[in-house]
């Protein structure tokens, strides 16, 4: 149960480095923001640095051509067309105009995308000769986030989670849901009362998608026998297993979970 998890964090490209630096070196969980990246300079991470690439800029600029659709937000009126946004409920009925109401209804027709092509989350479990566990996630956000977004990544049993007495579990896809969740706490858990991989997985998937049908996320299971499954709901998720003794990765292809 020793953990370390930074959130917020810009200028330093590891963020899992410095997750296992705030485990290693601090009695603390998580570390967020300006103070989570002047920690992991301070602790001999490269920085700060601009994370900025040529593809992510010209991603951001066409965004904000596009009046900076999609986004995040929901029940707002922007002052322009990219903000500042102001909750509905706070203007007047008086002040609103045509084309605010016109706003507010591009705005709520655009929903939150989760896909393969806007974010990328790396999440990992290791199992050593001792059978000791551990687990690691990364992951650069979501595409288009509203700035100071945290995601599932660092939150502990969300994106991640090992117990070496039962096994581990690593999850991806909208984390705002699925954080809600805590689905690999509740793998592990499911795995501790006897479920196997496969089950456990689908299960805790099953969980979220009862309550938001149009949410998209995976989670891979592995017990501590090194059985491993996953399970996905609104996509096909892969995900890669290696063994000592095999002379290669094999990825394994999950096929979309169905509810009942």
């Amino acid at each position: 149960m020793e953990v370390g998890a930074v959130a917020a964090m810009r200028y330093v490209k590891d963020g899992i480095r410095a997750a296992r630096l705030v485990m290693q070196h601090t009695k603390h969980t998580l570390l967020v923001g300006e103070k989570a990246s002047a920690f992991a300079i301070s602790m001999g991470l490269p920085g700060p640095t601009n994370l900025s690439s040529t593809e992510s800029m010209e991603k951001w600029t066409k965004w904000k051509q596009n009046h900076c659709q999609p986004n995040f937000w929901k029940n707002v009126i922007p002052v322009n067309s990219c903000g500042p946004y102001h909750g509905k409920d706070s203007l007047k009925l008086s002040d609103r105009t045509c084309s605010e109401d016109s706003l507010l209804g591009n705005i709520e027709s655009s929903s939150s995308h989760f896909s393969v092509n806007n974010h990328d989350t790396i999440s990992m479990a290791v199992i050593d000769k001792g059978g000791h566990i551990a687990v690691g996630t990364s992951t650069n956000g979501a595409t288009f986030k509203i700035p100071g977004r945290v995601g599932d990544g660092p939150i502990v049993g969300s994106s991640a989670y090992a117990d070496d007495e039962v096994g581990a579990c690593g999850a991806t896809g909208d984390g705002d849901i699925m954080m809600r969740f805590l689905p690999c706490y509740q793998v592990v858990e499911s795995m501790r009362l006897g479920m196997e991989p496969k089950l456990a997985a689908k299960d805790a998937i099953s969980r979220i998608a009862r309550k938001f049908p149009d949410f998209v996320g995976a989670v891979f299971a592995v017990n501590k026998n090194g059985e491993h499954a996953g399970a996905c709901y609104g996509w096909t998720f892969q995900y890669s297993v290696r063994r000592p003794l095999m002379d290669d990765v094999k990825v394994v292809t999950v096929h979309p979970h169905s509810l009942p």
